[in-house]
């Protein structure tokens, strides 16, 4: 059965979407002029940010960042060019191609991840309003 929406649901979606932009708008910009592209930027967090239990595999890091393969592949490879990834093959199964952070790679993404704790705490408050404004807004009957 579908629910009806309100005009106040399409303005709290709209404010989420919103302030999402707004920071996802900071992060590219950030990226840049850091010199990565934003893309770069997010496999880099995405590395650094695996559970512990997960291999640092491209095809964990593809579905981190909700790319394709080949795409992260290709990621990997501009990374590894630029001095801020390696590869290296495991020592429990030399097939498998594992990825980490090069010194140069850790640098950048701390930069990066300082500045983005900065901005987050100046833009946080707006986001989570906007969350809840969608997640506890007005609920029609059998919501």
């Amino acid at each position: 059965m579908e629910k009806a929406l309100t005009a106040s649901d399409y303005q709290a979606l709209a404010e989420l979407r919103y302030q999402i932009r707004r920071f996802l708008h900071f992060s590219e910009e950030a990226a840049r002029a850091a010199g990565l592209e934003p893309r770069q930027h997010q496999l880099l967090l995405a590395l650094k940010g695996l559970p512990k239990d997960v291999r640092p595999r491209v095809a964990e890091l593809a579905e981190r960042l909700q790319i394709q393969h080949h795409s992260t592949v290709e990621l990997t490879n501009r990374l590894a060019a630029g001095g801020y990834v390696r590869r290296r093959r495991a020592a429990d199964d030399r097939r498998e191609v594992l990825l980490a952070l090069t010194p140069k790679g850790e640098k950048v993404l701390r930069e990066l991840s300082l500045h983005h704790k900065a901005e987050l705490r100046t833009l946080g408050p707006a986001l989570l309003k906007a969350l809840r404004g969608v997640t506890e807004g007005k609920r029609s009957s059998g919501g």
